[in-house]
């Protein structure tokens, strides 16, 4: 393989999406897939041959660590958007809860002053019965009361006419000298 080839291996090992797990892996991959050209004759060349192999090397690495940072970039940034939208969806959530609950409140106190003004009304048709049944009980108070007296008139009256007639009797027995037959309701002569 010429450094050609190395160069499109990495490239398209980093373009692949998926960061790759570390630098040492595949700098070992790329360097056994380096094959060495044939040795030079000189020991000059073979220096200059392994520095342009090491600073070819440094350079991948160098690749390789800037495309492992920005996979950790990217990865952070996914999950910094990840957390937020989470923050976001509980939050939501609360707030939907809340607003339940608002409503439930509101409702439960619609209907606490319904019952309420439902029991106020009655107590007060209660009341204005009440009254009624009162005034109605005094009337029939005054109307027996009324009935006794004319009743105790009566026999008031009956009383003074039964005195009258007892008198009237008893002048006319005094005036005769007849003697009644009975004296007491009990005894007789």
């Amino acid at each position: 393989m010429t450094e050609k080839e190395t160069k499109k291996i990495v490239e398209s090992k980093s373009t692949d999406g998926d960061a790759p797990s570390s630098s040492s892996t595949i700098i070992k991959e790329i360097s056994t897939a380096v094959t060495p050209p044939p040795a030079p004759a000189t020991p000059k060349a073979t220096v200059a041959v392994v520095e342009i192999e090491e600073a070819e090397i440094q350079r991948i690495k160098q690749s390789v660590d800037r495309d492992v940072a920005l996979a950790h970039v990217e990865q952070e940034k996914r999950l910094s958007f990840i957390k937020a939208w989470e923050e976001s969806e509980e939050t939501k959530a609360v707030n939907k809860a809340e607003k339940l609950m608002s409503a439930l409140n509101a409702w439960e106190n619609r209907k606490k002053a319904s019952i309420d003004a439902k029991l106020k009304y009655i107590e007060e048709e209660l009341e204005k019965k009440k009254a009624e049944y009162a005034e109605k009980m005094k009337n029939m108070v005054a109307l027996v009361h009324k009935q006794t007296e004319e009743k105790r008139a009566i026999v008031q009256a009956k009383k003074g006419e039964d005195i009258l007639m007892i008198k009237d009797k008893a002048a006319k027995y005094r005036a005769t000298g007849y003697t009644p037959k009975k004296i007491l309701g009990c005894i007789s002569f």
